[in-house]
């Protein structure tokens, strides 16, 4: 994760940017708003150190800028505001801060805080759906659809579409496919696999068609021409 500190006192930015880096993080400091936006033109880090009060474009100013830009508006961002003033804490978090410290802060508490905010903004893992033609499987909900029909499938016709549409074209052996879906420990013949590969064609109508049996080897999720 890379950590920036806008901070002019230079001895509170360097020893900022040094505990970050031996516990574990990338940082970098920058004594100012002008080389802050100007590093910004290149790359963006994963969470900003602001200094309320600095020289020139001061800490609130840089917020609304980042909090006012498309590229940075989810950057999460702690203010650092001296003892006492309180109307900079309020400002910063309506401004959209998430969290704030109170100089002079201990740099575990720093730490502490970094880690606390980075967990909170971490982004939701996007839902996973497969999509082949019309068909659309949301493998968090476990739920299928054929042009826009809720179709219900059994735990196993589930988990055998599931397999087909993550490796399309990929032909399956019948004993590949009870392993994988019924498990090595299922006292059950191959056989299964058919009655099973029936019964979701049947569901799925015209997409089922898309399941096409292999001679002499099993099946497979068929890639159009």
């Amino acid at each position: 994760m890379k950590i920036w500190c806008v901070e002019d006192d230079a001895g509170i930015r360097d020893i900022e940017v040094y505990t970050l880096r031996t516990t574990g993080f990338e940082a970098e400091g920058f004594a100012d708003g002008g080389a802050f936006r100007q590093a910004l033109r290149r790359e963006k880090p994963d969470l900003v150190l602001l200094d309320v009060m600095l020289p020139g474009e001061d800490g609130v100013a840089l917020l609304k800028f980042l909090k006012n830009n498309a590229d940075t508006r989810e950057l999460p961002v702690i203010m650092a505001t001296a003892r006492g003033m309180e109307y900079d804490k309020i400002q910063s978090l309506d401004l959209g801060a998430d969290d704030y410290l109170v100089k002079p802060f201990g740099m575990m508490e720093m730490v502490s805080r970094v880690r606390a905010v980075l967990r909170r903004c971490k982004p939701a893992p996007s839902r996973k759906l497969l999509r082949a033609d019309g068909l659309t499987v949301d493998t968090e909900e476990h739920t299928v659809t054929a042009d826009g029909e809720r179709i219900v499938l059994t735990l196993k016709e589930f988990e055998l579409l599931r397999l087909f549409l993550s490796h399309p074209g990929i032909a399956f052996t019948r004993d590949r496919l009870f392993s994988d879906i019924w498990g090595d420990s299922y006292m059950g013949q191959s056989r299964t696999v058919d009655m099973h590969i029936r019964t979701l064609r049947q569901k799925l109508g015209r997409c089922g068609e898309r399941i096409e049996t292999v001679r002499g080897v099993g099946y497979r999720w068929e890639v159009p021409k």
